[in-house]
């Protein structure tokens, strides 16, 4: 891979990154002020249980987001970005585009997906 198509994807990790910090963030406030929310009858109590579901589960999905970014810049600081996990091939350019911390190329991930 290019050092330019190297700094592109690095900017996209690190852009994502810092969306998803911002969002984890965002989502944790609202949790704490639903907490706080007053609730007086069972309408009240239903909206804010499925609430802490909903922005528990994106916290949840974010965090494993923010793993696999995390993974992808360590890769790219080693001079491993853009390698399939399991067969070493060359991840495709349109793959990590759409999905820069990607860790299989396309064959790879449906066997995974499979198992």
């Amino acid at each position: 891979m290019q050092k330019s198509e190297l700094i592109f994807f690095k900017s996209l990790l690190e852009s994502r990154r810092k969306e998803i910090l911002k969002s984890i963030h965002t989502v944790q406030k609202e949790l704490i002020e639903l907490g706080t929310c007053e609730l007086n009858d069972e309408g009240d109590y239903a909206s804010t249980g499925e609430h802490l579901q909903i922005d528990t589960q994106l916290i949840l999905k974010q965090q494993q987001e923010l793993k696999e970014i995390d993974h992808s810049l360590g890769k790219l600081s080693r001079g491993e970005y853009g390698s399939c996990e399991m067969c070493d091939d060359d991840i495709g350019f349109q793959r990590l585009k759409v999905k820069p911390q990607a860790l299989y190329c396309i064959h790879c991930r449906a066997i995974a997906e499979k198992a």
